[in-house]
């Protein structure tokens, strides 16, 4: 499944510095290294060992609200791979969105997790592929973090930000033609706002 790391702070070039209130040594599984003489990393577990990573396995699939969100800054913390970290976020993005009729504060935490997620496949492509040779064409996986978090921006008028976003994302594949619809909605509010600066 490819490298693994201590933490995703630990990846090369990435911004994220690491999560915010967290105590990393206090979290079990947070020194477990595996044993990688199978080929393949094999994580020691109380069962006997698996191939999921801590960061993987640290999420239930029914957290809701504060948990969820705890669980997620701590799997950021844990072992595990650059696409463990993608679907950590991803996974908390698509529940907070499912949730935020319910809990409005949601909808900024999403924007946290979709932005940390766009910064982690910039950081490491691999997070979104599952191509291993260095000289072939990545091909990615569909995101669905950054497209909500998009589409939110575009409710909310905040075009320029959410074109931004769209062509960032297309690096991957995805976003163009979101992207080229941004344009044209974001084109008249930039001439605007230059046309209204001072004279």
């Amino acid at each position: 499944m490819g490298a693994w790391f201590e933490r995703m702070a630990a990846i090369p070039s990435i911004a994220f510095a690491g999560s915010p209130g967290v105590v990393r040594e206090a979290l079990p599984g947070a020194g477990v290294r595996p044993d990688e003489s199978y080929g393949s990393p094999m994580w020691p577990t109380a069962e006997g060992s698996t191939s999921a990573t801590p960061a993987s396995r640290h999420v239930p699939f029914d957290a809701r609200g504060p948990e969820l969100v705890a669980r997620v800054w701590e799997a950021l913390e844990l072992p595990g791979s650059a696409m463990d970290y993608h679907f950590v976020l991803q996974g908390a993005v698509d529940r907070l969105w499912s949730t935020r009729r319910g809990a409005p504060e949601a909808l900024a935490l999403l924007e946290v997790f979709a932005l940390l997620d766009l910064e982690l496949m910039e950081a490491a492509p691999q997070a979104v592929s599952f191509d291993d040779a260095a000289d072939a064409p990545a091909t990615f996986v569909r995101v669905t973090s950054v497209p909500r978090l998009i589409g939110l921006l575009e409710r909310e008028g905040a075009f320029t930000e959410a074109l931004e976003l769209a062509r960032r994302l297309a690096r991957f594949g995805q976003g163009e033609d979101v992207a080229a619809r941004l344009s044209e909605k974001a084109g008249p509010l930039v001439a605007e706002a230059a046309g209204s600066g001072p004279a």
